[in-house]
């Protein structure tokens, strides 16, 4: 496969580790049964709770992201995802409660102090020639992991929850001990074909000052976040109003629908990215991410107005497509535009406003769905995420005047 030859030993080992952690992702996946029907919470509820396990992970973010670029990406990716792992550890040993809640948003925390050192090991080990193809191949390392996770999880989850849990630290460990032990620092790492591409685009090279000195230079980024906050808002439906739409829909076989069109996911994933990632390989990320987005306003129209299991497929086709264009460009645009100086903080920053609309989607929209019902709640999210794809070409277009004005 063309986009995944001749990359670095340390990436294709970060893919290997990436589909091991993914094989247990088996607690985020199920959070909305776990929290709705065995925990309690009523969907609103359960809602708010996941946009406050969102909004939990923001300060573990700041902090990583500074930690990252002051004393290395390794340490912390070692050191939080750990502690992260104990914790569900912990929650194995637990009868169903509040308890069992609250550490769930402990280790998210930790967890959210690794995620920026991760982007910033994805960046470093990558140069602009190849960096879309590595991004598509780590994004297809999770997918391959969250297709088995997917089935596993929601067959377990009935009667062997605290498998879950262990499972999903299992995997863990075993993830970063494969890291630990064959990924060297990768901080302050120059090569001699990187080097160059550095020079003439002369955007990743070390920058002085705060991040909020290096954000000022760049808007772009900035404008770039919150059309993205916009998308999230809508993908964080996949992983709440969903489910919850099929447990009414199918009854108790919801979690185990749902748990079908994960792995349906994942397959799409690892079937097509390979093909998607050539297809687009020349177009502009922006412009590949709109056209991403429109994919979206189908997938989630369409679920407006479904209650066969087969239309629910065929949305999640569309919807995969979407997310594979928009995946594989998200990380590509930011590395090309961030200074390797300030890697981890503009990947914590950036995250935690994307995330916002991650963390805001389930609340705001768990309210809707409650007093309007699911079909209102699709049409809202379908024509959000179809502006929203409209101002990311409107913003690739500013782009490109302000690069013909710089190069005159």
């Amino acid at each position: 496969m063309y986009p995944y030859k001749g990359l670095s030993k340390e990436l294709y080992i970060l893919f290997i580790s990436r589909i091991i952690n993914s094989m247990g992702t088996f607690v985020f996946p199920m959070l909305a049964f776990i929290l709705t029907q065995k925990i309690g919470f009523t969907k609103g509820q359960a809602g708010s709770f996941i946009t406050l396990l969102a909004i939990s992970q923001v300060p573990g973010m700041l902090i990583g992201g500074k930690l990252v670029d002051s004393f290395g990406r390794k340490k912390i990716i070692v050191i939080f995802q750990g502690l992260g792992t104990i914790c569900y550890l912990i929650c194995a040993f637990l009868k169903p409660s509040i308890i069992i809640a609250i550490i769930i948003i402990i280790a998210s925390s930790f967890y959210g102090m690794a995620s920026p050192a991760f982007d910033a090991v994805s960046a470093d080990l990558t140069t602009v020639k190849n960096r879309k193809g590595a991004f598509s191949l780590l994004y297809m390392g999770h997918n391959i992991g969250f297709s088995i996770a997917s089935v596993v999880g929601g067959i377990l989850y009935k009667k062997y929850l605290p498998l879950i849990f262990i499972g999903d630290a299992i995997t863990t460990i075993l993830s970063i001990t494969l890291f630990a032990v064959f990924i060297k620092e990768t901080m302050n790492k120059q090569s001699e074909e990187k080097q160059p591409l550095v020079q003439a685009i002369n955007l990743e090279q070390d920058e002085e000052g705060s991040v909020i000195k290096v954000l000022l230079k760049r808007p772009i980024l900035l404008y770039f976040a919150l059309i993205m906050f916009v998308y999230q808002f809508a993908y964080s439906q996949w992983g709440f109003t969903l489910p919850l739409q099929m447990g009414d829909v199918f009854g108790s076989n919801g979690a185990k629908f749902y748990g079908f069109l994960g792995a349906f996911n994942g397959a799409i994933v690892i079937i097509f990215t390979p093909i998607v990632t050539n297809l687009i390989h020349k177009l502009n990320p922006m412009r590949a991410m709109a056209y991403g987005g429109f994919l979206y306003a189908i997938a989630f129209g369409m679920l407006a107005f479904i209650n066969n299991l087969y239309f629910y497929f065929g949305s999640i086709f569309i919807l995969t497509i979407g997310e594979i264009i928009i995946a594989i460009n998200n990380g590509t645009f930011v590395a090309n535009h961030t200074p390797a100086s300030h890697r981890g903080r503009i990947n914590s920053i950036l995250p935690i406003i994307t995330g916002s609309g991650f963390a805001l989607g389930p609340v705001i929209m768990g309210s809707v769905m409650q007093s309007k019902g699911h079909v209102i709640t699709w049409t809202i999210i379908s024509l959000l995420v179809m502006v929203a794809g409209v101002l990311m070409i409107v913003l690739e277009l500013k782009d490109k005047k302000v690069n013909l004005v710089n190069q005159v």
